[in-house]
């Protein structure tokens, strides 16, 4: 199994911004994926460690930025809506479907994620 801390969630403001950072021990790629009461599984974005190549979700692109800093794994959220609310997870060496730029799948794997940290946009 991989450690995976999350930390950085926290209340913001509609237009407000957080940045997570998830400390991550070792992967070939990682990504964030969140979940929101009573609704499926979201994936956010993923970046691969060798490329940097980085996919997000349709709906975050241009808000969101995912990046890698070491052992730290970073979200940067601009412009945070209402919808953004969930609760964020990192996983490492996730299922992810990619097309062109977008992230349209992410599955973790079993025992591959943190234990969240909670975002809320109101």
């Amino acid at each position: 199994h991989v450690q995976l801390v999350e930390s950085g969630g926290g209340s913001v403001p509609t237009g407000g911004s957080l940045v997570l950072t998830c400390v991550i021990s070792r992967a070939d790629r990682m990504g964030w994926f969140r979940q929101a009461p009573g609704k499926e599984r979201e994936g956010v974005a993923v970046i691969y460690v060798d490329s940097g190549n980085s996919y997000y979700r349709d709906s975050v692109k241009g808000r969101f930025t995912i990046s890698l800093d070491n052992t730290k794994l970073n979200l940067q959220m601009n412009d945070l809506k209402p919808e953004d609310t969930a609760m964020y997870y990192c996983a490492a060496n996730p299922d992810v479907v990619v097309a062109g730029t977008s992230l349209l799948g992410l599955t973790p794997r079993s025992g591959y994620w943190g234990q969240g940290t909670q975002v809320t946009v109101s």
